[in-house]
Formats: C-alpha cells, sequence, structure tokens
C-alpha cells in the first residue's frame, strides 16, 4: 500500500503539472494575443497573434477567430494531461481516504458514520458539484459575470460548510479539491473538447464553425483557471493542521480559497494589460485576516502541577497504539513518520510536537481514534506550558 500510495502520488503530481502548466500557458497565451500584422494572415482568419522567446528557441503562435480554411492532419489536442490527472487524483482519493476512511475520513466527533456511508456521501459530494455548476452555467445567471461569480462563491463555501460538516477536516478538505477538480476536468471532457470536437468537423466538411462553441469552451476554461490555486492548496493542506482542524475549518478554507482565485484574477488581469492591485490587496489582507483568527491561543486558565507520570499516562493511552516500534493499531504497520512513544526520552524529546498535535492543533490523535478526553489534553498543555523551558 504504500508503494502504491508513493508511485500513484508521483504520477498525479507529474500529470497534474503537464495539465496546470498548459492551462496557465494558454490563458496567459489568449490575454497576450495581439492583431495580426500581415494582411495577408487577417484575411486568412487569424484573430491573434504573439511572439515569444524559449529554450533557445523562438516562436509565433496564431489563434484563428473560428478556424482556417484547412486543417493540417496533425492536430494536437491538450486533453490527456486533465484526464490522467483526475483519474490519477480518484485512485489516490480511494486508496487513501475511502480504503483508510476509518482513519483519514470519519471523525466521530463530527459525525458518527459507517465507512460505507462516508465513501457514499463523498461520492454523492463529488458528482452533484458537477451536476450543480453545469446547470448553473447553462441557466441566464450566468449571462452575468459578476452575479455568475457571487452565486459559486456561495456554492463554494456551502460546499466547504457541508463536508466540514460530515467528515473530519482533513477529508473534508481533500474532498473539497475532488469536488473543484472534477469540476474543472468534466469542463474539458464534456464542455470544451465536445465543442472543439465540433468546430474542427466543421472546419474539415468546408463549413463555417458554429463560434458559440467556442464562447462556451473560452467560459469553461476561465473557470478552471480560477478553481486552480485553490484545488493546489487543498493539495497541500494535509501537511497544514493549523487550518483543518481548526473550529471553523470551512469558513479559513472558503477564505484561503477566495484568496487563491484573487491572485489567480490578477495575474490573468496583469497578462491583459490591466494593472490594478487590488484583488492580490484583497488577497493579503484576507490571508492575515485568516492566520490572524487561528493564532493558537491557550483556553485552559491556571491549573495544578500536573506529574509526568500523568503524561505517560495519557501517551500510552492515546498515542502509542500507532506511534510505537511495534503498532497495534491495524492501519498503521510502522509508527508514523518515524514518530515514537515508547520511552520517557521518546516523550521528552518530542514534547513540542506532541503538545502542537495534540494541544494547539489538536489533530492527533488523527480522527480522534482513540478518543482523547478534553480533560487529557489539558493535562499536555498544563505540563508542556509549565517546564517548556527545561525541555
Amino acid at each position: 500500500m504504500d508503494w502504491l500510495n508513493l508511485l500513484v502520488r508521483w504520477l498525479h503530481f507529474i500529470v497534474g503539472i503537464a495539465w496546470i502548466g498548459s492551462s496557465l500557458y494558454f490563458i496567459w497565451l489568449d490575454n497576450n494575443l495581439r492583431p495580426p500584422a500581415s494582411a495577408a494572415d487577417d484575411a486568412k482568419g487569424v484573430g491573434g497573434e504573439v511572439w515569444s522567446v524559449h529554450g533557445g528557441g523562438i516562436y509565433h503562435a496564431q489563434k484563428y477567430r473560428a478556424a482556417p480554411s484547412s486543417l493540417p492532419e496533425r492536430l494536437h489536442w491538450f486533453k490527456w494531461e486533465a484526464y490522467w490527472t483526475w483519474m490519477s487524483g480518484m485512485f489516490l482519493l480511494g486508496i487513501v481516504y475511502w480504503y483508510g476512511a476509518e482513519v483519514y475520513l470519519i471523525d466521530r466527533s463530527v459525525a458518527e458514520l459507517s465507512a460505507p456511508l462516508a465513501i457514499g456521501i463523498a461520492v454523492g459530494f463529488i458528482v452533484g458539484g458537477w451536476v450543480v455548476y453545469d446547470l448553473l452555467c447553462k441557466s441566464p445567471l450566468a449571462r452575468d459575470d459578476r452575479v455568475f461569480g457571487v452565486v459559486l462563491l456561495l456554492l463554494v463555501a456551502a460546499l466547504a460548510w457541508g463536508l466540514c460538516e460530515m467528515f473530519g477536516g482533513r477529508g473534508a478538505y481533500i474532498h473539497f479539491g475532488a469536488v473543484l477538480g472534477t469540476i474543472m476536468v468534466a469542463n474539458v471532457a464534456m464542455v470544451i473538447i465536445p465543442g472543439q470536437r465540433k468546430m474542427v468537423t466543421a472546419a474539415q466538411s468546408g463549413e463555417s464553425p458554429d463560434p458559440a462553441h467556442g464562447i462556451k469552451a473560452k467560459q469553461r476554461s476561465v473557470h478552471n483557471t480560477y478553481f486552480t490555486l485553490p484545488v493546489l492548496f487543498v493539495m497541500t493542506s494535509n501537511h497544514y493542521a493549523m487550518t483543518y482542524s481548526h473550529e471553523y475549518n470551512w469558513a479559513i478554507l472558503v477564505g484561503i480559497a477566495l484568496a487563491g482565485a484573487l491572485i489567480r484574477s490578477y495575474f490573468v488581469a496583469r497578462q491583459s494589460g490591466k494593472t490594478s492591485l487590488l484583488p492580490v490587496i484583497l488577497a493579503v489582507l484576507l490571508l492575515a485576516g485568516v492566520a490572524a483568527a487561528i493564532a493558537p491561543r491557550s483556553e485552559s486558565g491556571p491549573g495544578g502541577a500536573v506529574s509526568f507520570d500523568q503524561v505517560r499516562n495519557v501517551v500510552n493511552a492515546r498515542c502509542t497504539s500507532c506511534h510505537s516500534a511495534a503498532p497495534v493499531h491495524p492501519a498503521f504497520p510502522a509508527a508514523p513518520l518515524g514518530v515514537m512513544f515508547d520511552t520517557d526520552e521518546q516523550i521528552l524529546g518530542d514534547a513540542a510536537r506532541i503538545y502542537q498535535q495534540t494541544v494547539v492543533t489538536r489533530v492527533m490523535p488523527i480522527g480522534n481514534l482513540t478518543a482523547m478526553t478534553d480533560a487529557e489534553r489539558n493535562v499536555i498543555e498544563q505540563w508542556y506550558t509549565s517546564t517548556q523551558g527545561s525541555l
């Protein structure tokens, strides 16, 4: 399972770079097109062109208003990067969060769910997210970009809240990304590529392509580029328990996702020759506000002295089933990250980590599998805060 996890994760990372890289490039390309300098190019349907230099070569890219009078035999389609990113991502989701649902998806302090029910709800969110989004794009709301954007933001916030009300924070965040990622690849597979095929078929038949297909594809492509940074944040979020383990994790997720979309909108506008820094300023203020809101604060008042024996009892009861040279929990054949608490020296050496993970972020035990109580967390806090100077 570890090797399967490693190889699929590596594949997902590689094809994700290929997809997102090409997506960012083509958005840049569209935003930097200039009217063709040659009257002959304009006459044959070229709508814009850009000259660029990269890797020691000079490139001349042209975009047609609809399609040229004849197409070459070799025509590259940008689709498999997206498809493989989604397939590898879903497989990774399955082997980590569904196969390991009891550990990484379900948190019984959030909702009492069985593994099959939790997986079914997760699949429902992923499929339902695309259905709702697609219907929204086909509705009259999509005619006004600002109205559409506000409605989409509210729906995304509702998605984050719903996921965080059903699953543990880590699982909720990754499924938020899975919903957005599914929308992105479905846009490619079900709107962008079919529209392009119809345009190519019309051009090959000597007919004038319907520009509506290009307009729809462009709309979905723009949506995809604004989803990109929020999805990339989610892909790294499992390393930052300060976000997904917080009481208001759904609001933190929405705030950071919105900041990502604002940053992306700035780059898109900048590439179009518009230089307003307002989106970046708003994004920085939003991120600073989130950081200030989740700064750790001690919630316990002064308490009596806590002995190391009390701490040892808590660690033995709640931590060493996984963090041991011989873990007894079936989900962990080896101690996670090699962290073990079998001896007093190991506990003292990792005191800061124990405090951070069990008290500050409360992300451990993962999914609270061993049912650590607030009183036990308080024992660790009182011990660490009273002795940290000597540790």
